[in-house]
């Protein structure tokens, strides 16, 4: 399943790793390792975010996704599922048949 996971890092933990080039190295080590089909980030609220769009096989594979981001900034970490237009295409007559009966 595509899941958009937002990644919100507390202001201290992301000035720290900026300052020492941790975050550098460990966007580029995670892009590499996850290969999310796109890559945002921006400022939500004050916070560094990154918003990622990656493939989730099973849900077992939530932590080891999503603690790498806990451990290294304390960051918040939110699984949202999302689908391309494709997908929404192909879900929009379901759910219309489903209301229709």
């Amino acid at each position: 399943m595509r899941m958009m996971l937002r990644v919100t890092v507390p202001t201290e933990e992301g000035n720290k790793a900026v300052k020492d080039g941790s975050m550098a190295r460990f966007i580029e080590h995670s892009l590499s390792d996850l290969k999310p089909e796109a890559a945002y980030f921006t400022a939500e609220s004050g916070r560094r975010t990154a918003y990622l769009f990656v493939e989730i096989k099973d849900s077992s594979d939530m932590p080891y996704i999503g603690e790498r981001f806990f451990f290294a900034f304390n960051a918040a970490v939110d699984f949202i599922p999302v689908m391309n237009v494709d997908e929404l295409r192909k879900g929009l007559p379901r759910a219309m048949a489903a209301m229709a009966g």
